[in-house]
């Protein structure tokens, strides 16, 4: 630990690249919920994520997303809502 509580984060090279996301499809049981974050394209999509989380921390990133997307349309302007796209996946392979 460093200074005043604060842990010091890691994070490989491979993952400070990021992965592109259009579609997130979320379930849970009683113990969890599971995102898996998708790039869909025309008659194909992956799965690049899955995150697996507490309800209770799903809870916490819906409040910093709440809080983030506030903070965007301060400085940005308001983002608009679209319509959802009508491709779903069929399913998981």
């Amino acid at each position: 630990m460093t200074s005043q509580g604060s842990v010091e984060v890691k994070i490989s090279e491979e993952t400070a690249k990021g992965v592109y996301s259009n579609n997130v499809v979320i379930s849970h049981n009683a113990e969890e919920f599971v995102m898996d974050f998708m790039f869909i394209a025309p008659n194909s999509g992956t799965v690049n994520a899955r995150v697996i989380v507490s309800p209770e921390h799903a809870k916490r990133i819906m409040a910093a997303l709440k809080d983030n997307i506030a903070k965007y349309e301060k400085s940005f302007g308001k983002i608009q809502d679209l319509a959802r796209p009508e491709t779903k996946p069929a399913s998981y392979h």
